[in-house]
């Protein structure tokens, strides 16, 4: 699969990657204590489908439901279940899309009621991260410099930096090249050029970078049982520059932030 898209194929990338953003915004308002999992999940299928798309996720190599969500210890690829979330939880919540024959594919750690201040610590540094990830996605750097802004910020912070799983190129499949690893050194790598499409999504944990498996060959959790965090955008190369195909603005409307984050990527 080529590594650069035409104007249109961005464009087709984009429609699909602002739906994912438009699910992440519906459950944005449902994510509350007493609510399970399987839910959001169900909520999210049919939003998808009512908008004339299909869930990206749902059987792709077998995963069994429309979203990953990973509470608290969970890094990504929860199952979702009848697990009720709590006040003080986090949970991840990673959406695909498949519209027009082009996926999208982005996630955001959301908070449960009220959260522990050192838990919002590691969700604002592994967010910011993204930011200066995506800061780097740009022609004549390379995947090494991405990962080096993101594993930089977050070791600085005090926190590991999962290198187990990583971000990816995107376009008709989920998963395209170039592999986008959340650490690296400035300088090594593919060299980024106009076109080229990818998503960037730091995994960072509280405590130790290390993590296992669950026997049900999905859930990945952090080895020390300390809780981790997953954002994730879907970005365009164009005119050289980074430029957002996904939003987080859904989410924020939904929850009254107010933010100017996404500004210089647009």
């Amino acid at each position: 699969m080529s590594l650069i898209k035409s104007r249109e194929e961005i464009e087709l990338i984009r429609e699909s990657a602002l739906l994912v953003s438009k699910t992440l915004g519906m459950l944005a308002s449902e994510i509350k204590p007493g609510i399970t999992t399987l839910h959001l999940d169900s909520l999210a299928e049919k939003f998808i489908r009512d908008h004339e798309a299909v869930p990206g996720f749902l059987g792709l190599y077998d995963f069994p439901n429309t979203l990953c969500i990973s509470p608290n210890s969970q890094v990504v690829h929860g199952i979702p279940n009848d697990t009720i979330l709590k006040n003080g939880d986090v949970i991840s919540i990673d959406c695909g899309v498949l519209k027009n024959g082009y996926y999208g594919d982005h996630a955001y750690t959301f908070e449960v009621g009220e959260v522990d201040e050192k838990i919002k610590s590691l969700l604002k540094s592994t967010k910011e991260s993204l930011y200066k990830g995506i800061s780097q996605f740009k022609t004549g750097n390379r995947v090494g410099d991405v990962g080096y802004a993101i594993q930089n910020y977050n070791e600085l912070n005090g926190y590991g930096v999962v290198r187990e799983l990583v971000g990816h190129g995107l376009g008709k499949e989920m998963h395209e090249k170039p592999e986008m690893p959340n650490y690296g050194k400035r300088g090594t790598g593919k060299k980024f050029q106009n076109g080229m499409v990818v998503a960037i999504e730091p995994m960072i944990n509280m405590g130790t970078s290390k993590i296992n498996q669950l026997d049900d060959g999905w859930t990945i959790l952090t080895s020390d049982n300390l809780p981790s965090a997953h954002f994730e955008h879907n970005i365009a190369i164009i005119d050289g520059k980074p430029n957002l195909l996904s939003t987080f603005d859904f989410i924020y409307e939904s929850l009254g932030i107010k933010s100017d984050e996404e500004k210089k990527f647009k």
